[in-house]
């Protein structure tokens, strides 16, 4: 149900777990929604006795003049509200294309390195209702399928920081007359009425009977999104296992006898992940594909991963095609970043004259290993597309022999996690050795259930 008005604006923190956190972080940007999340929280706090401190954010992309003035002016309420305040800046070259996509990823690496710094595992944001239908809207007009569930009221980014939107199910209207009822004005950022942005647009265009609709839709397509991804979970744990290093094993009948869109669903995140795909193959493709997978010695390739059926099995390795390699200078940088969108470099003291690189068939047959049972020309594929270190053109060996402490992620979600996407995301990473994904911060939080046993 939406709040249009002041009544259970009060409680739309309650089910958020803050004890046990000293600090948490708000994103401010000075507009409405969000100077209003800045007041509401702090009211919130103060009537909990103080529960925790909040520092408030407000990034300054570089785009508009007078986003400092919008800065400053956050940072005088902040003081008014004796509340800690930091104003953190998009340094360098903007992106000539893409950059509304490029800003959202810099503000949420912004916002998500202050809360390390403040040691906080907590961003709120002041995503609203509108909000919500909004992308919906525009998701629609590009085909819908899984987007349909809209933005998650949670997201884990990077494995570390939960990003917050508790004024979801808050229409926007109700949270300005909730500011003008404190007496508070806000900025109105002038490419909200832009007609050459897309969400400008769809923005003028909506009804309020079409947002209700839309953000009811979105909460029904979130719920069948996370049924979907717990029984994919759950047929990943049943009958899945890493066979080889970067080769995925999958119980063929499992998955066959599988409903048709579980099946599907299964068969699209397995090949994401053992391809390092930032999106899912499409649906259609992924169903054509396991139709083809029915007989023994059948192969095909989709999002940058080889399927092959082999006896009882399907496995899943990553292509040749298209491998990076990285060498000494550029590792540097690489830091905490993926090679091949399925590993992240955690550490390595880069070497001048080594870089890393794929396998490319270069390890000798004799130390191809896999588990019982698994065809060695499959493991020597998924080998060849595994990182290794070079010295210019000569083969060193497995990069982790050689100190490059690489840790795998889950393909698509290797940088957020949706809160409806838990599931299949810590099977994956379970599957895969990764690490383990902590559980979203709600208060009388009950475990999720487990796919990894």
């Amino acid at each position: 149900m939406l709040t249009t008005n002041m009544t259970g604006l009060a409680s739309v923190f309650s089910h958020i777990e803050f004890s046990g956190r000293d600090r948490i972080l708000a994103a401010v940007s000075g507009g409405g929604d969000s100077l209003a999340l800045l007041f509401l929280l702090k009211r919130f706090l103060d009537s909990q006795g103080g529960l925790c401190s909040l520092t408030v954010v407000t990034v300054d992309h570089g785009l508009r003049p007078e986003a400092g003035a919008e800065a400053q002016a956050v940072a005088a309420v902040c003081r008014r509200l004796a509340v800690s305040h930091r104003t953190m800046r998009w340094q360098g070259a903007k992106p000539s294309t893409g950059l509304a996509a490029a800003a959202r990823e810099a503000r949420q690496a912004l916002l998500a390195e202050a809360a390390s710094a403040i040691g906080t595992d907590i961003v709120l944001t002041g995503h609203t209702a509108d909000d919500q239908a909004e992308t919906l809207a525009m998701r629609l007009a590009r085909g819908g399928g899984l987007g349909e569930a809209g933005i998650a009221p949670a997201t884990l980014h990077e494995g570390a920081t939960w990003f917050l939107r508790p004024l979801l199910g808050i229409r926007r209207q109700a949270l300005r007359d909730f500011l003008r009822g404190q007496g508070e004005s806000w900025f109105d950022d002038p490419s909200n009425v832009d007609p050459r942005s897309e969400r400008a647009r769809v923005r003028q265009s909506l009804t309020d009977e079409e947002i209700v609709r839309l953000t009811e839709k979105a909460s029904v397509v979130a719920r069948e999104r996370e049924v979907l991804g717990e029984r994919a979970a759950r047929l990943i744990a049943d009958g899945g296992r890493l066979a080889a290093p970067g080769l995925i094993e999958l119980d063929a009948d499992t998955l066959h006898s599988a409903d048709a869109d579980v099946a599907s669903y299964t068969l699209r995140i397995l090949l994401a992940a053992a391809g390092g795909a930032v999106h899912l193959p499409a649906a259609d493709r992924a169903t054509a594909l396991l139709a083809s997978l029915w007989e023994d010695g059948t192969r095909s390739s989709l999002s940058r991963s080889v399927a092959a059926r082999v006896g009882g099995s399907l496995y899943f390795h990553r292509e040749r095609r298209g491998l990076p390699s990285i060498g000494a200078p550029d590792l540097t940088a690489m830091q905490g970043k993926l090679w091949d969108g399925r590993y992240r470099i955690r550490r390595w003291e880069p070497v001048e004259g080594l870089r890393i690189g794929p396998d490319g068939g270069a390890a000798p047959l004799s130390e191809i290993e896999g588990e019982s049972g698994v065809p060695r020309g499959l493991a020597r594929a998924a080998r060849a597309a595994q990182p290794a270190v070079w010295r210019k053109e000569r083969y060193l060996g497995p990069a982790d022999e050689w100190g490059v402490e690489m840790e795998p992620v889950a393909g698509p979600w290797a940088h957020l996690i949706p809160c409806f996407d838990l599931a299949p995301a810590r099977a994956v990473l379970h599957l895969l050795g990764g690490a383990e994904i902590p559980h979203p911060p709600w208060a009388r939080h009950k475990a999720a259930r487990d796919f990894t046993q």
